[in-house]
This record gives structure tokens, sequence and C-alpha cells, in this order.
């Protein structure tokens, strides 16, 4: 996990659904490059082909709400979005994006979309360019050396090897 994550951010609003997320026509393969490709398409058709690595999805209330489908975070993931920063996420979002391995805080921050973000997950700090720093809900330490590990699988793998030697 880099730390702090920098991007330009992409701007929704409140209850962004997993439904646009990633549409439901699309959940029959498990092939992660067409999940990248219909990233947001519920809501912005063309997101997939403009976002780049790196970039971050700011948010309103709820983000991730709807089903459980961790379809949704991966296509977040593999289109190449950094992190995710949003005023509150759906409970089933919020674990599915740590167990996938997409890092995300909540933060009710001020920016426009093109906006240059710094977001610093061990200090719960995002810092705007040109609109100051604003303060989020900082993860608890066992989150954030999860998603240092890449996800849970990861994490799991990592624990138990060690417990091991």
């Amino acid at each position: 996990m880099e730390n702090p994550i920098i991007g330009r951010v992409w701007k929704f609003g409140d209850d962004i659904d997993t439904d646009v997320i990633i549409p439901g026509k699309y959940l029959r393969t498990k092939d992660m490059q067409v999940f990248a490709a219909h990233a947001m398409e519920g809501i912005d058709p063309e997101f997939a082909k403009k976002v780049k690595p790196g970039d971050i999805i700011v948010a309103g209330s709820n983000f991730g709400c709807g089903s459980s489908r961790e379809q949704a975070p991966l296509a977040l993931k593999h289109a190449g979005v950094a992190c995710v920063v949003a005023k509150s996420f759906a409970r089933i979002f919020f674990r599915n994006a740590i167990n996938v391995g997409l890092p995300l805080m909540e933060a009710d921050i001020e920016c426009q979309e093109g906006d240059e973000v710094k977001v610093d997950l061990l200090k719960g700090e995002v810092m705007v360019s040109g609109k100051g720093t604003f303060r989020g809900n900082k993860l608890p330490d066992f989150l954030l050396q999860m998603l240092a590990d890449g996800g849970l699988v990861a994490h799991r793998k990592k624990t138990q090897s060690e417990q091991k030697a």
C-alpha cells in the first residue's frame, strides 16, 4: 500500500450503488479486465476510458450501497482507482474494499473534479491542492496492515507463513 496516495479526483455524489459501480450484466465473468472496462458505467459510461492509474474517487454519503457484490471494489481497483474517499460508505462495500485491497477513507472534503489530492491513510488526512487539509476517520492499524499486505487473502497467507516460521 502506497502512503500517501496522490492522485486526480473523480467526483461523485451520494448513494452511489454497486449497480452503477459495476452493472449486473457484467457479473457473469471473473475477468478483472471486463470489470475494469465497465467501472462506473452506470453513472459515467466514459469513466473507464478516462480514469488513469492512481486516480482517486471522492464521493458523498453511502458510497457502495446496494448489493454485497465484491466485484464493485474489484472493478474500481482494476480500473486504476488508487483510493476512494467518501463522507460515508455502505458497510458491506467498506469491508469488501478492504478485503480486496482497495484503500478508502471516510472524510468530508471540499474539492472539484480534476483537483489533485493527497490521502494520508496513516494520519487520516486528505490534503487538497489550494483548499487545505481535511481530517478523516483513520483506519484501525489491523485494517491498514491488511491493506498493506494487499487485502484479506494476501494478509492471511502472510500471517500463516509467519506463524509457521
